[in-house]
């Protein structure tokens, strides 16, 4: 999966192997069955082009990987512990990242600005102590 996302487009059985024999020798039988496998799985749709297949993730990286973290979570009998016990083994990075994600995320917007801002008031026509209209 890995190397069809980094693609992001639709791939053939031949380009993952010349990929995959840049660091190993691998059968192309090998690579024609784990991308079948995936397919099967719902993991990749693919499209026949001549005599071979192109194959495509059915979703985005991202998705996936929010999807293991909810089945993950939803295992919990706490799932508040879980997420306290989550944060503390993200790295710096992680965690501004869960800001950045928050900011952005229609789920927590932000919080409003203080009563004592000093965004101007309704009118309500009347005129502050040695004010004039």
């Amino acid at each position: 999966m890995t190397r069809v996302w980094r693609w992001n487009r639709p791939v053939t059985v031949r380009e993952v192997l010349l990929d995959l024999r840049s660091e190993r020798e691998i059968a192309y039988t090998t690579v024609m069955t784990v991308l079948d496998k995936l397919h099967r799985k719902g993991w990749l749709r693919r499209e026949r082009v001549g005599r071979a297949y192109r194959y495509e993730p059915v979703s985005s990286r991202e998705a996936y990987t929010a999807a293991l973290m909810n089945d993950a979570w939803a295992t919990s009998d706490n799932p508040a512990a879980a997420l306290v016990h989550f944060f503390g083994l993200m790295s710096p990075g992680q965690r501004e990242a869960l800001r950045d994600a928050l900011r952005v995320s229609a789920l927590f917007p932000p919080d409003p600005p203080p009563a004592d801002s000093a965004e101007p008031g309704p009118d309500t026509g009347e005129t502050a102590p040695g004010a004039t209209r």
